[in-house]
């Protein structure tokens, strides 16, 4: 609608933030891109219910859904997968992504403007980064910069620059990522293009890390947003005048 009627709105445009949250199609592009992804597919929820379509552990999750919302993890020597997913009041779509699980750290890299800001790990209080995790107060700790080997960071910091690229990215989003420190294994599970903005957020906290407060975070984006609008705005403004003359 705001691109419709010409409106400046910040962070990314529709196709990069479509294309972002159907996770499947996602991780096919950033793959392509040489970006680290986690396996699996997408099965019917029903299939996935009715036995393990991989060896556990592994991840159950909606293919289009933000926040942890729907996220199941599979532990080893699980006898059957979750039925939650086959219950009556599911709500998240007939497909579930189901990837492989990466055990270790939970890392997130801000990017702005097509640079990534710096690597924060997340230590969730529950069992894994859920919806009370990101959003409670006191529910995660955040440790920015993340302690991890150096070249870990950078590559990072890279995948999450080159993921942002290659979905059409703007402004600023975040990716998240798993690090197994135990066998160096790094992937990139999705990226967010409207990543939150309250007091228990990171993009902000990464920000001030680097020095920028959260007004002038928020200017940044604002102008940002506008500049760009503003040059669409322009733009059809003279192509009507042209075709008036």
């Amino acid at each position: 609608m705001l691109e419709t009627v010409g409106v400046p709105y910040t962070h990314c445009g529709v196709l990069a933030s479509a294309l972002a949250m159907d996770k499947f199609k996602a991780k096919a592009v950033m793959a392509a891109a040489g970006v680290a992804v986690p396996g699996g597919g997408l099965f019917n929820r029903h299939v996935a219910a009715a036995d393990h379509v991989m060896p556990p552990p592994y991840v159950i999750k909606p293919n289009a859904e933000g926040s942890s919302v729907g996220v199941f993890i599979v532990e080893q020597g699980a006898n059957r997968p979750p039925q939650a997913i086959v219950e009556p009041g599911w709500s998240f779509g007939e497909e579930v992504l189901i990837e492989p699980y990466v055990a270790g750290k939970e890392l997130a890299v801000g990017v702005m403007d097509g640079k990534a800001i710096t690597v924060t790990d997340i230590q969730p209080r529950s069992q894994f980064y859920d919806y009370e995790a990101k959003y409670a107060e006191g529910g995660s700790v955040h440790v920015t910069p993340a302690e991890i080997p150096k070249q870990v960071f950078d590559r990072a910091m890279k995948m999450a620059e080159r993921a942002h690229a290659a979905l059409g990215c703007r402004g600023v989003t975040r990716s998240d990522l798993r690090y197994d420190d135990v066998n160096d294994i790094l992937v990139l599970l999705e990226v967010n293009t409207q990543p939150g903005m309250t007091p228990t957020s990171l993009v902000p906290e990464q920000a001030a890390q680097k020095g920028l407060d959260f007004d002038r975070l928020v200017l940044w984006i604002t102008e940002d947003a506008y500049a760009r609008g503003a040059g669409g705005i322009a733009s059809r403004s003279e192509a009507s005048g042209k075709d008036a003359r």
